[in-house]
């Protein structure tokens, strides 16, 4: 337990029962925002995705609805990346959903 309060503030690293609370919540952390961070990555690429659509005329969700249409199959997250680092790719995505 001590190893792992390594690097810890203050008593946090040298008694026992306050490193041992500190671990226990930080592991318990650590645990919850594996999950939360999926979660923060979704959000974060459909809003990237829909700042790329309205560039177009579009919605999030007409986009995507007509993606489906299309028989389109590419993740949101190769979406959101090709909405931000490569517009025209985009681009030629939209239009060929319109």
């Amino acid at each position: 337990m001590m190893k792992m309060a390594k690097g810890y503030f203050g008593r946090r690293k040298n008694v026992w029962t306050v490193a041992k609370n500190a671990i226990e919540k930080g592991l318990l952390y650590a645990y919850r925002d594996r999950k939360a961070k999926k979660r923060d990555f979704r959000a974060l690429w459909i809003q990237r995705i829909n700042a790329g659509a309205r560039e177009h005329g579009m919605s999030y969700s007409q986009l995507m609805g007509a993606l489906k249409k299309a028989n389109i199959d590419l993740n949101r997250k190769v979406l959101a990346d090709l909405a931000m680092n490569h517009p025209e790719a985009f681009k030629s995505i939209v239009e060929k959903v319109k």
